[in-house]
């Protein structure tokens, strides 16, 4: 059980490899894109990385515990609607999202012209104000698999409080 009156911090981290036949869908927002990421859902890594952050703070776990791609029944899942499902947990064991920070690694696309759609959409699964969230993006400087263009990530940290017995 979660300390009564806790603030609580959670990490999350996500990755996924680009292939074309895929679409591109970060933070819940599909981009014009030849390649998307593979994974079993959507592959949605920032919403797989801000889960996971909220699933830490909350000793619930990771999201591959809660949504095993060995279930067919999360095939092609949208994340954000894992997303609404997490938030759901956190709450029923008494936690609020104090804020969370986000960030993407990518070459491509750009990042910034969907921050504020991406910060919307989270917010929305979250029911929370998006001024709760941050969404920001860089590049790896072409080193590594996000830098050569084979695969995006995402970290995310949060705060979670639990409210006092």
């Amino acid at each position: 059980m979660a300390a009564t009156g806790a603030l609580r911090v959670g990490l999350g981290y996500d990755i996924h490899r680009l292939v074309p036949g895929r679409p591109l869908i970060l933070g819940g927002v599909r981009f014009e894109s030849d390649l998307g990421l593979l994974g079993h859902s959507d592959a949605d890594v920032v919403s797989h990385a801000l889960a996971d952050a909220l699933l830490g703070a909350s000793g619930l776990g990771d999201i591959g515990t809660h949504f095993p791609p060995s279930d067919p029944k999360w095939k092609d899942a949208n994340s954000l609607d894992l997303l609404i499902r997490v938030a759901k947990l956190v709450a029923d064991k008494g936690g609020t999202l104090q804020n969370a920070d986000v960030t993407v690694v990518a070459e491509r696309p750009k990042i910034a012209p969907q921050v504020a759609r991406m910060r919307s959409l989270l917010a929305t699964a979250l029911a929370v104000d998006p001024e709760l969230l941050s969404v920001k993006a860089t590049t790896k400087e072409g080193v590594g698999p996000e830098g050569r263009g084979e695969a995006i990530s995402a970290t995310a940290v949060c705060l979670v409080s639990f409210a006092r017995a």
